[in-house]
């Protein structure tokens, strides 16, 4: 009989009752700016300017290498007079001796007549 006592018998356990907290509502913070708009303002000017000097630089340097080039073509086209004239001036030289005169003058009927010498007097 005690088995069917503790069958029927029920446990009455009582729950504590949690008094019910009101819950908080979240404060809306307003979003903090990781930067001002002045602060913005400056870096914008910062990024223009850097961007601004830079492509001025880049300029600069394009037509310095331009300039070279064109040195370089001037000393090129120099180097080439110079050497034509130097051939020239060798030929000049080769072509103007005594001899090669002479034969010349001859070819084209030039006597030698020591009558038609005339001697002019220095000053």
């Amino acid at each position: 009989m005690a088995l069917e006592q503790r069958k029927y018998q029920t446990s009455y356990v009582r729950e504590l009752e949690v008094p019910e907290v009101p819950k908080k509502q979240p404060q809306i913070r307003p979003a903090r700016k990781v930067f001002s708009v002045g602060e913005n303002f400056l870096f914008v000017l910062f990024a223009a300017s850097l961007v601004l000097f830079s492509t001025m630089i880049l300029h600069t340097q394009a037509q310095i290498n331009e300039t070279n080039i064109e040195l370089h073509k001037i000393e090129k086209d120099i180097a080439e007079t110079t050497k034509q004239n130097t051939e020239l001036a060798i030929q000049m030289k080769e072509k103007s001796t005594y001899e090669r005169i002479w034969e010349k003058a001859k070819e084209l009927g030039l006597n030698p007549n020591d009558n038609n010498v005339k001697v002019v007097p220095g000053r």
